[in-house]
């Protein structure tokens, strides 16, 4: 059990048969009043993120994510086929279940395939990924005013903004969070 006074980033809980994950928290003790939680939490299984408010003393069963490591090998339509580092068994994971951030995954790739009591809800990419640059405008020179970006297309497919010094056929490190571009690899 976990009171909603400990909520943190990433908690899991169960609610009525549905499992939420912590997206944001903030402890509010307001002058007058008695203190309460105020979240954000995303319904692991359909993906739908609500606000709500709990009493501090609230308590709610904590829900255990499994988090297994596979390595993602390829994709057929809409499924998209990821091995267990241990069985070597091949899982399909439909696409609607991916998340925004999988366009930064390429063949090969480590990631952790999230599900709650054997079903599959989501993958996660590692947080930081060394892609190259497949397309870009290059740079104009003389064009030296600071943060000044352009589009570039890496070799997923993905596009982002990066530095006007970037050229194609560079290696890059994204954060896969953000999207964004971090420094070059």
């Amino acid at each position: 059990m976990i009171s909603a006074g400990e909520f943190r980033n990433g908690v899991t809980f169960d609610v009525d048969g549905n499992v939420f994950q912590i997206v944001e928290f903030q402890h509010v003790k307001p002058g007058k009043g008695a203190a309460f939680v105020r979240t954000k939490i995303r319904n692991v299984i359909t993906g739908s993120v609500v606000e709500k408010t709990f009493s501090p003393t609230e308590k709610f069963p904590t829900a255990f994510v499994e988090r297994r490591d596979m390595q993602y090998l390829y994709n057929d339509g809409d499924l998209y086929y990821f091995m267990d580092q241990e069985t070597y068994e091949q899982e399909p994971i439909n696409a609607g279940k991916l998340g925004d951030n999988f366009k930064f995954v390429k063949e090969n790739m480590e990631v952790k395939v999230l599900s709650y009591k054997g079903n599959v809800f989501g993958v996660e990419p590692p947080t930081f990924v060394e892609l190259e640059i497949t397309q870009t405008e290059p740079g104009i020179k003389g064009d030296t005013a600071t943060n000044v970006t352009k589009p570039a297309t890496l070799e997923t497919g993905a596009e982002i903004r990066v530095p006007i010094f970037i050229n194609e056929g560079d290696r890059i490190r994204v954060d896969t969070r953000t999207g964004e571009y971090m420094e070059r690899a």
